[in-house]
């Protein structure tokens, strides 16, 4: 099993160490026909991309596609999910912009009011000392990205289970209907065996992606590929790869 393209990966737009450039060129080298940049949506404390720089990528990747026609180069955003109404940090004037969504949890967002930040850090925590608080913590947490799911056109959900806790199979279901894909994150993960096992009992799609923060990382893929053949997962439920 090979990967045919890597659509999450990082530059220095947000906390990754590489130019767009970069990626591209290490993306070519691995022998990859597409690669998305997905730096983190605005309200990413610290590493968010700047509102006025998603054109300034846009015009970027629009000049890149045209140097380098070996490779697709899609523009992309990993969005935060800042309310558990399911609401995410970018707008439709960046979701016209771009080419690709990808949306997950992520502990470094700011969420938009202090119900859905007690939800969010308080209810979490407590849930690694409480069996109550974590059950409710999970409800509510899978509950937020389904709600995301049924709001927006998302094409993937990043490394879901891996910053909250999460309900895989009605994750899957809810993904399943709405055609959007599940990670396979080979930085974090997650999924794990595990949650690949009970998510492909349903009809949901993956994706497998090396989430790199360096060039050299990019299509670096192994962990993950290996987590999906230990699951048994199907090649053909897989979006991006190939024999």
């Amino acid at each position: 099993m090979k990967i045919t393209g890597d659509y999450h990966t990082h530059t220095i737009y947000s906390h990754g160490k590489g130019t767009i450039r970069e990626n591209v060129e290490s993306a070519i080298k691995k022998g990859l026909k597409e690669i998305a940049i997905c730096d983190h949506g605005p309200r990413h404390a610290g590493f968010g991309v700047k509102r006025k720089n998603f054109s300034k990528m846009r015009n970027e990747i629009d000049s890149l596609n045209k140097e380098y026609k070996e490779i697709n180069i899609l523009l992309g955003v990993e969005a935060n999910i800042i309310g558990y109404d399911g609401e995410i940090d970018v707008d439709d004037e960046i979701i016209e912009m771009i080419d690709i969504l990808l949306v997950g949890f992520h502990f470094g967002a700011v969420p938009k009011s202090l119900g859905d930040a007690y939800k969010m850090f308080v209810l979490n925590y407590i849930g690694k000392y409480s069996k109550d608080s974590a059950m409710k913590a999970r409800k509510l947490n899978t509950e937020a990205v389904i709600n995301a799911i049924n709001r927006y056109d998302i094409d993937l959900i990043t490394h879901p289970g891996a910053k909250v806790d999460i309900d895989t199979r009605e994750l899957a279901k809810a993904a399943a209907k709405r055609g959007t894909a599940l990670e396979i994150n080979a930085s974090h993960g997650f999924l794990t065996v595990e949650y690949i096992k009970i998510a492909a009992e349903e009809d949901v799609k993956f994706m497998i992606n090396s989430d790199a923060h360096r060039p050299e990382d990019v299509g670096n893929v192994e962990k993950a590929i290996q987590r999906a053949i230990e699951a048994n997962l199907s090649i053909e439920r897989i979006i991006n790869a190939a024999n």
